[in-house]
């Protein structure tokens, strides 16, 4: 997994790559990676920075100097103090190759903006005071107002980069390139939606000096999905390549055991076992003709309905539990027992999150992935609703509280297993149906089926089902419906090949 940065982290990373080598150098490599992004945003036009006091602003002057000379390269600076070495370098250089320097209060500053095909945001970074000076609130009003793209040096100015929270003025970008390193405030919400295609660029880095420095956050690329994503060896056979359990679905509600078994089959489960009530199997095995469908009478006791799973469960490597199960006293105690007795990997979902509410203590260091939604959550935590902005902290205390590691599902779902946090890019507002997290479900028990770890099945099953939302949603504007789902893993693999492919862009990250 690719690590994400908090600010103390990457001025860290940022003293060790300059240790190694200049800041002159690693300045010019994101000139040169912000030029490529320019060119391949627009052809030859007219293109304006906003270079700021900092290192940020360098960087814009930086990829001006880079820029071919064809474009009509313009830069309104913000008054600084204490140049840097390597953002002295960058703006002799700019000047040198014939880009002309503004001061900001320099007339005509909108109409500039607004005749440019394209605005280099190099306003503020990563370590930006709050409350913002009045010019630099002008200058992010300025280009909100401009109606053009905009290309984000490294992170929009005005972001928490920490944490994706709104201090009020935040340049909204077409497109962001992250310098070194991913920083959280990228990928969490409300600051994703202000950050556009997200790229990341390494500087040269090295990989290792990367994950080697401290960091409490991780996310995927296409590149690190598909090599964590487990293969299915060449002699495998149904059971090897994974054997799924699946305890779902009710009279009232068949329907979210039947999505949650057809995503595990189409996420690569070889043999899946639906088990449920006598009443909600004939409506199963109607709909799943590939998949096992075992039954239970209604007129048994609890303890023998929990020994049976449990005896059918041996011939599986994972179960998924929940989606559509009845929320009544006695199934209750069947999750509850499941739960407890079984040694397998689990994930938890739905009406079993009901049945959990003040009953997870057993459950403290089992090798279980709840995934709740915010409503779910609130509940789960008994401590009530998530405001905004404080998904972080209140999933990390709950698993600290509880020992379980958790799923908050969301656009930018988050997995905690108590040592790390990994926040997911890939989320889409075509997941937004009924059914979509029965499919999540069934892709992550086949991940851990097939070989993954509870938490990591959980992060690569939330990445995989991102773009298979991302895939339904280029197929139609609207309508994606959770069936489309486990039909379009497919295609989304193939989506991830395709953004895998390395370039002088660097890293796709999102959306």
């Amino acid at each position: 997994m690719i690590p994400v940065l908090i600010p103390m982290q990457m001025r860290e990373l940022d003293e060790l790559a300059c240790s190694q080598e200049s800041a002159t150098i690693l300045m010019r490599r994101a000139g040169s990676a912000l030029a490529a992004h320019i060119t391949e945003m627009i052809p030859p036009d007219c293109v304006v920075a906003i270079a700021g006091p900092g290192n940020n602003g360098g960087d814009a002057f930086a990829a001006f100097s880079a820029l071919d000379a064809r474009y009509e390269r313009i830069i309104y600076t913000l008054e600084h103090r204490d140049e840097s070495d390597a953002r002295r370098d960058a703006r002799e250089r700019a000047i040198a190759s014939g880009v002309e320097i503004r001061a900001l209060n320099d007339a005509p500053f909108q109409s500039t903006l607004s005749r440019s095909a394209l605005i280099l945001d190099g306003i503020l970074g990563m370590g930006t005071n709050y409350p913002l000076r009045t010019p630099i609130l002008h200058a992010i009003d300025a280009i909100n107002s401009a109606h053009t793209r905009v290309l984000a040096v490294d992170i929009p100015s005005g972001l928490n980069a920490a944490t994706g929270a709104l201090e009020g003025h935040v340049v909204r970008a077409t497109r962001t390139l992250a310098l070194g390193a991913l920083k959280p405030g990228l990928l969490l919400d409300p600051g994703r939606g202000y950050v556009g295609e997200l790229y990341l660029h390494s500087l040269g880095i090295s990989s290792d000096l990367i994950a080697r420095t401290a960091h409490n956050f991780t996310t995927f690329d296409a590149a690190t999905f598909l090599t964590a994503l487990p293969s299915r060896d060449a002699l495998a056979d149904k059971r090897t390549s994974g054997a799924l359990l699946v305890l779902a679905g009710s009279q009232q509600f068949p329907g979210a055991a039947v999505l949650c078994a057809r995503a595990a089959m189409r996420a690569g489960a070889g043999y899946v076992t639906v088990v449920a009530s006598q009443t909600a199997a004939s409506a199963l095995r109607a709909h799943l003709i590939e998949a096992i469908v075992s039954d239970y009478t209604e007129t048994a006791s609890p303890d023998e309905i929990i020994a049976d799973i449990l005896d059918a469960a041996r011939r599986h490597r994972a179960i998924a539990i929940g989606p559509g199960l009845g929320l009544d006293d006695r199934t209750g105690q069947i999750v509850r027992g499941v739960l407890e007795r079984t040694t397998l990997p689990c994930v938890v979902d739905a009406s079993a999150l009901f049945h959990l509410s003040k009953h997870l203590g057993p459950l403290a260091g089992h090798p279980i992935v709840l995934t709740p939604h915010a409503g779910e959550f609130a509940r789960l935590s008994g401590e009530g609703t998530v405001v905004a902005g404080t998904r972080v902290e209140r999933l990390r205390h709950f698993v600290s509280k509880t020992g379980i590691s958790t799923l908050l599902k969301g656009r930018d779902t988050l997995i905690d297993d108590g040592q790390s946090c990994a926040i997911n890019p890939s989320g889409t507002s075509a997941l937004a149906t009924a059914g979509s997290g029965d499919v999540l479900t069934g892709i992550i028990g086949t991940l851990m089926a097939r070989g993954s770890s509870t938490t990591q099945a959980a992060a690569l099953g939330a990445y995989w089902h991102g773009l298979a939302g991302q895939v339904c949603e280029q197929q139609r504007t609207v309508g994606t419906i959770a069936s489309d789902l486990p039909e379009a893993l497919g295609a989304a693999l193939a989506l991830a090949r395709t953004r895998a492919q390395t370039n002088e862009l660097g890293t796709f990250i999102a959306p």
